[in-house]
């Protein structure tokens, strides 16, 4: 007798095959899904959308998006215009421009200045060389190195005398910038009584007393080192130097003007000038002192 063949039922038009576990979703015929769907149905943005459709989706965040780049670009010309009033930045440049030969040969400046002959600052075209060229020409490269240094070295000092906190080294820092702001504002209120005509602009007596920094690193590190004695030797040394070297630096700034308006050298305005380069000097090694004394024991 002949096997008996199963028959498999004849599927209906509109039926699916009965050994296919999905339904074929992709056929424009599948069950009721005969609509094909816009690419922007699914919540995504079609990839040929326009800008000016774009827009008009959300046309409030892109106005603000729009108003937003305006003001940036309006900001950004307006600093650019205005900065110079506030920040002079190419006069900056220059007090910046040192190398490593011009930062060695003024450490040596700083600390031997007798020897040191030639102390006039060099022009080309009415304008002074960058101090790359001139080792006479003021910086603020030093200072500001030697000011944060300082303020290290203080707490380096503090730290071997169990006494460090946060608190302290700032008011370190705070008391050191606050007296040079106070300098600052002395000697130009000076020069303004004594009515003193002098290229010393305002960045030029930053850098002359900020060179008293190096001197004061020199003595908390001798004093870290060697104890009270070489903190005394090696300070002294120091404010005998920038002693010297404020004395010949200032009075070609402050006493050369008068001598080249014929003002006599007996002149009671030109003693005036005279006794405030003697004190701006005289102040610095004070100044070196007491703000270094409390960190050596």
């Amino acid at each position: 007798m002949p096997a008996s063949k199963r028959r498999i039922p004849a599927s209906q038009p509109g039926m699916a095959d009965p050994h296919q576990l999905f339904d074929d979703t992709s056929s424009a015929q599948s069950r009721g899904y005969g609509a094909q769907r816009a690419p922007g149905d699914l919540g995504y943005p079609a990839a040929s959308t326009t800008p000016q459709a774009a827009f008009l989706a959300d046309p409030v965040s892109n106005m603000a998006m729009a108003y937003g780049s305006s003001l940036a670009a309006q900001g950004k010309e307006l600093v650019d215009k205005n900065i110079d009033r506030f920040i002079p930045v190419t006069k900056l440049k220059y007090y910046f421009a040192v190398d490593t030969m011009y930062v060695g040969r003024k450490l040596g400046l700083l600390f031997f200045p007798y020897l040191h002959q030639d102390w006039e600052v060099q022009y080309q075209q009415d304008m002074p060389v960058a101090p790359r060229f001139d080792v006479n020409a003021p910086d603020l490269y030093i200072p500001a190195m030697a000011f944060i240094t300082y303020v290290l070295v203080a707490g380096l000092a503090l730290g071997t005398q169990d006494r460090f906190s946060p608190d302290l080294l700032g008011l370190q820092a705070s008391s050191a910038l606050a007296w040079l702001t106070l300098e600052v504002l002395a000697i130009l209120l000076s020069l303004y009584l004594v009515t003193v005509n002098t290229d010393l602009t305002t960045i030029d007596l930053v850098a002359f007393l900020g060179y008293k920094y190096v001197g004061m690193i020199g003595g908390v590190l001798m004093g870290l080192l060697f104890g009270k004695i070489g903190y005394y030797l090696v300070l002294g040394w120091c404010c005998m130097s920038i002693f010297v070297f404020m004395i010949r630096t200032l009075r070609l700034k402050i006493l050369a003007e008068a001598a080249a308006e014929g003002v006599p050298v007996r002149e009671a305005r030109n003693q005036l000038r005279m006794y405030l380069t003697m004190a701006v000097a005289a102040a610095q090694p004070l100044l070196m002192y007491w703000l270094t004394f409390h960190l050596v024991r």
